[in-house]
């Protein structure tokens, strides 16, 4: 079974609508940011052990310089914790305590990213792949998003993906993250966002995906 998750309403409603009658899929509304998101998760895989792997879909912000713009679909290569460690005023510094296992940084180039690119290719809609930041405060000024794209050569940001990620790893579920650009990651100015429009966009492209990774696995019985 796929467990579509995404962290809002507004977020999770187009693809259900575009999945309505679709067989194993479900869904779980996550709450928003890394803590409601990694309970919400946990909780639903204690008591659900059929889930097969977990596509988390919604919006992000894109940074400046990266080429990117508003409605660019993209598709996590690695989610990293990017606020996680020790604030100064003008940068965040890892924790390197040696007796500290800290998980900051997760590789999600795995079959399942693999055959969700074929899938979009074949479906002729286009993407970009690369490296997601899951932050705990959005950034509200080009000035930040400029120092964490730099800091980690990351695309976007998002307050979700590495929590989802991380609990992923530790039930042996494998993870998707697919987003879309409602907004660029610049001096806060909401009249530019695109939020509905993103989560469409998003919502069509996971829908996409698992019809798609469902037909492969009919093909295969």
């Amino acid at each position: 079974m796929y467990l579509l998750v995404a962290a809002t309403d507004l977020e999770l409603e187009p693809a259900r609508k575009a999945l309505a009658g679709a067989q194993n899929v479900a869904y779980l509304l996550s709450g928003v940011g890394p803590v409601d998101a990694a309970f919400a998760l946990t909780r639903y895989l204690s008591l659900h052990c059929q889930v097969s792997a977990v596509i988390n879909f919604g919006v992000v912000g894109a940074y400046l310089h990266t080429g990117m713009a508003v409605l660019d679909l993209c598709v996590a290569q690695q989610e990293v914790l990017a606020d996680l460690g020790i604030c100064f005023t003008n940068r965040i510094e890892p924790l390197t305590i040696d007796a500290l296992q800290i998980n900051r940084e997760f590789d999600l180039e795995n079959e399942l990213f693999q055959e969700a690119r074929k899938i979009l290719d074949f479906e002729n809609i286009p993407f970009v792949s690369g490296r997601f930041l899951t932050v705990n405060c959005v950034s509200g000024t080009a000035i930040r998003g400029d120092y964490l794209q730099t800091a980690h050569q990351a695309i976007c940001e998002n307050m979700e993906g590495a929590a989802l990620a991380r609990v992923c790893q530790g039930f042996g579920v494998d993870f998707l993250e697919l987003r879309c650009v409602s907004n660029m990651v610049e001096d806060r100015n909401p009249s530019q966002w695109r939020l509905k429009d993103a989560c469409a966009t998003a919502g069509f492209a996971v829908a996409k995906v698992v019809r798609g990774l469902s037909s492969a696995e009919l093909s295969h019985i």
